[in-house]
């Protein structure tokens, strides 16, 4: 299913719509502020294990990444926020960056690797958040890749649905996706490292 949503004022009707494909298990495909994502309830592992299969990848050894609504969402999932994380946090968010965070014991076992951490976004775009915000929780997310030389994401939703209709429940149209994917920060420490360059810069 295609599914267009209106980027800068998400229906209502459209977002309860995602969310009950999410709550019944469904996988689906929507728009961060950089790339597409795959996305899907953190609470199913099935879903997760899904999602793992289409990026070819190890859920033991994946670095997953949920996205939270806010601050306050994304730190009942962190072991601690000293005061330098939460400043940056504070600084860079809602925004295109994924803060890697000691996990605790809310983070569901699957997302937690061998380090005990976890990938977690506060994006900046009303789609992605109006769903979270719904749905109560925070989703999975992972970047889709497109094995095109020039481009490595998906861009255009159409393509998308066109690469993914029978692989997916859902492909949410929020108009063109970012051919650069979020930076990157090890924030398990109050020494902050930024471990991939993406589109967003620290502040």
């Amino acid at each position: 299913m295609l599914l267009e949503i209106n980027a800068d004022n998400p229906s209502p009707r459209k977002v309860q719509q995602v969310v009950t494909v999410l709550e019944k298990g469904g996988v689906i495909i929507y728009p961060t502020d950089t790339v597409y994502a795959l996305g899907c309830d953190i609470q199913n592992q099935k879903a997760i294990q899904h999602i793992c299969r289409l990026r070819k990848l190890d859920p033991k050894k994946a670095n997953l990444t949920f996205i939270c609504k806010d601050i306050s969402q994304l730190a009942s999932y962190a072991s601690q926020l000293d005061n330098d994380v939460f400043k940056a946090l504070r600084r860079n968010t809602p925004g295109p960056f994924t803060f890697i965070l000691k996990a605790n014991k809310e983070v569901p076992r699957i997302f937690s690797n061998r380090k005990k951490t976890v990938g977690v976004r506060i994006p900046k775009n009303k789609i992605a958040v109006a769903i979270i915000e719904a749905l109560d929780r925070p989703i999975l997310s992972i970047s889709l890749k497109n094995d095109d030389e020039i481009l490595e994401y998906f861009t255009n939703p159409s393509e998308i649905y066109d690469d993914y209709t029978k692989q997916v429940d859902m492909v949410i149209d929020g108009g063109p996706g970012k051919n650069q994917p979020s930076t990157v920060i090890d924030a398990t420490s109050s020494n902050l490292e930024i471990i991939r360059e993406g589109i967003g810069e620290l502040l």
